[in-house]
């Protein structure tokens, strides 16, 4: 596909025969999402055979709106960590066997991920970390705690950063793996949230062998290849395009028609945040049309911050316009979830969970530190403990 007319051109071609050869009304979700893989329509900037076409990343969207006009079934929260996060990472760091092995059933959801990197005392500095990973022979062996693990109950496989040489600045000691969850060695406890589910959870690793076959990127390289990691976390939390008026903002809306407000005060604000969800999903939609296949930019943490702030925003206002009933909430039975988060279905859940979107996947002060730092070109966080042996620097 030498042409951006050709390459248009082959992506309808495909979506016509994908729509055409299999129906979402009768067949499963997973025949469908294999199905999709198989045309290359998965991630369609990633190469042919490995669930893409080669092309531009922008035409996914094309893909994703026709699809979505035929209520295609949706695997972003079933298995958010791989087939956000997890993918992008094996296409830029990974072997080709591992590759082969690990996106079809990533993206048919038939293997969960789940990302390994905070811990007790390494949250929005996780270069900090101190899960360590020592080597034997083929092998490493790993012993340490993780926490807020994603969906770490459902996971197949984790995508795990340990520190390799407790000597070297913390940055350049870490090494990154893909990990068997259900390996020995390796417990997953749950954490019971404020919602009453327990979709995180803090995973202990006791002597836990992985084979150096699963390491991705080089000894000591942990760090650059977890930037991959984190910055398509950033593009799959806030850089979403979803259909206008959904999510929060129609929860807010369905809430204001139920209750028959007519107050203009209200209805301005309800306006004012309608807005301002709109101007974010057209953001993030020309965002995803100028993104480049492999690490995304500062983009991805612009948008989660917006994301973040505003959901809360949104889903407050919505409880507000419920009245004394906003302030009842059904049940706090604990519960562990099939699908991570939460996207306006349930106005008591999506005001607690979203007090999480400011946290997850990196503060919004991170958040605003990269903006500062990478977009305006403002002078850094003074860091001194950048050059010194992570075995030097006091922790917490």
């Amino acid at each position: 596909m030498t042409s951006t007319v050709a390459a248009e051109g082959e992506v309808k071609t495909r979506v016509d025969q994908l729509l055409t050869e299999h129906d979402p009304k009768t067949e499963s979700p997973a025949e469908l999402w294999g199905a999709q893989f198989d045309l290359g329509l998965a991630w369609v900037q990633f190469p042919e055979g490995l669930g893409g076409l080669g092309v531009s990343p922008s035409l996914q969207a094309q893909v994703d709106t026709r699809l979505g006009e035929v209520n295609w079934p949706s695997n972003g929260a079933r298995n958010p960590i791989g087939v956000g996060m997890g993918a992008p990472t094996l296409i830029a760091h990974g072997s080709e066997d591992q590759q082969r092995r690990y996106l079809r059933p990533m993206f048919t959801c038939e293997e969960v991920w789940c990302q390994l990197f905070s811990e007790p005392g390494a949250g929005s500095d996780v270069a900090s970390l101190s899960t360590r990973a020592v080597r034997d022979g083929d092998e490493w062996i790993v012993n340490g705690q993780k926490v807020w693990t994603t969906l770490a109950h459902r996971a197949r496989w984790g995508l795990l950063v340990a520190r390799t040489d407790p000597e070297a600045p913390k940055h350049r000691g870490m090494t990154y793996f893909v990990v068997d969850m259900q390996g020995p060695g390796v417990e997953v406890r749950p954490l019971r949230q404020m919602t009453g589910e327990a979709e995180f959870n803090e995973v202990y690793f006791t002597d836990a062998r992985i084979p150096d076959r699963e390491r991705l990127g080089e000894v000591g390289a942990g760090w650059y290849v977890a930037l991959t990691t984190l910055m398509n976390e950033r593009v799959s939390i806030g850089g979403g395009v979803a259909p206008r008026g959904s999510g929060y903002i129609g929860e807010a809306v369905r809430v204001w028609k139920q209750k028959g407000h007519s107050d203009p005060s209200r209805r301005d604000q309800l306006m004012r945040l309608w807005v301002a969800a709109e101007a974010a999903r057209l953001t993030n939609m020309r965002a995803a049309q100028a993104r480049q296949a492999g690490t995304p930019g500062p983009e991805g943490s612009t948008s989660k911050l917006a994301y973040a702030e505003l959901n809360k925003k949104i889903t407050e206002f919505t409880i507000g316009l419920m009245g004394a009933e906003g302030m009842l909430y059904s049940s706090f039975e604990m519960v562990r979830p099939e699908e991570a988060g939460l996207s306006g279905r349930d106005p008591y859940k999506s005001f607690l969970r979203s007090r999480a979107n400011s946290i997850e996947g990196g503060t919004s002060e991170v958040m605003r530190n990269i903006l500062g730092e990478r977009v305006l070109g403002l002078p850094g966080d003074v860091r001194v403990d950048k050059d010194q042996p992570w075995s030097q620097v006091p922790r917490s």
